[in-house]
């Protein structure tokens, strides 16, 4: 009898910290910035968003879309990217990120021990449809110093019509949003295989050689890969009033309290079947 009731509690016991457990789960996925049904705008990787990028790894670009590169020529997308191809969007009046994520392209392409122009090719392609051919040849001598001049050419800086803009910033999965003069926009670099699959994403304003290297190699092979970083996005949300990422405490606070009710519970389970 004793044994009997020993068991049942034992049971009670186990069946209340499952329910604990859940109740713990569901908390958290109910926090603010939290669960499979969040809805903010500002997370990066939500599927309805304003201003942000939402991954189309494996996606094949318009390779027809053509635009005029910096010395008003027209040309596809087709033409470039024979190649893998490094692409970035920016607007050329932009006050704070486009700079700092020009420089960091530049830094990393003149680090690299791969060849502009042999081995990838680098497009900046400005989503102002009032940006000019004049003013991305002007803007592109403020970058190109960096890089030997036989390998300027190889970094096109284009301009384009609403229409084709739009639609390479929808197949890349780029949503920027203007705001009175300027734009609200992410940062980051996107790699393209010389068919126009595309393989990475890389966020942030400046990017190790090594992940860049790694990531032109497997764009010649067109192999997508997840993007490790998107932790990091998890993490941190942008927000666009300020063009600046911010943490994402409860964010964080969330997934470590999943953590310690996950080893809590497998510690109460490992500890029943000891006994």
């Amino acid at each position: 009898m004793q044994v009997f009731t020993l068991m049942i509690r034992r049971n009670n016991k186990s069946a209340m910290m499952k329910r604990i457990f859940l109740s713990l789960i569901g908390c958290v996925m109910m926090a603010p910035g939290l669960g499979a049904q969040e809805t903010s705008q500002s997370g990066l990787f939500n599927n309805e968003i304003e201003i942000g990028i939402t991954e189309h790894l494996g996606d094949t670009i318009p390779l027809d879309l053509w635009f005029f590169n910096e010395n008003s020529d027209t040309i596809t997308l087709g033409q470039i990217i024979d190649k893998p191809t490094i692409m970035c969007f920016v607007y050329f009046d932009c006050p704070n990120l486009c700079s700092p994520l020009m420089d960091g392209v530049a830094d990393v392409v003149s680090k690299l021990d791969l060849n502009l122009g042999t081995d990838y090719e680098l497009i900046t392609i400005s989503f102002n449809t009032k940006d000019t051919p004049e003013k991305a040849r002007e803007k592109k001598v403020n970058f190109v110093q960096r890089i030997s001049k036989e390998n300027q050419e190889h970094w096109a800086y284009l301009t384009g019509t609403q229409e084709n803009i739009s639609a390479i910033t929808n197949a890349i999965g780029y949503k920027y949003k203007p705001q009175g003069l300027d734009f609200a926009h992410a940062s980051a670099i996107f790699v393209l295989s010389p068919k126009g699959v595309i393989t990475r994403y890389l966020y942030g304003l400046t990017f190790l050689p090594f992940d860049v290297k790694m990531a032109v190699i497997e764009a010649q092979k067109g192999i997508p890969r997840p993007t490790i970083n998107r932790i990091l996005e998890y993490c941190f949300a942008y927000n666009p009033s300020s063009q600046t990422y911010s943490l994402q405490v409860t964010r964080i606070l969330g997934a470590i309290i999943i953590l310690i009710a996950l080893v809590v519970f497998a510690v109460l389970i490992l500890k029943k079947r000891k006994k």
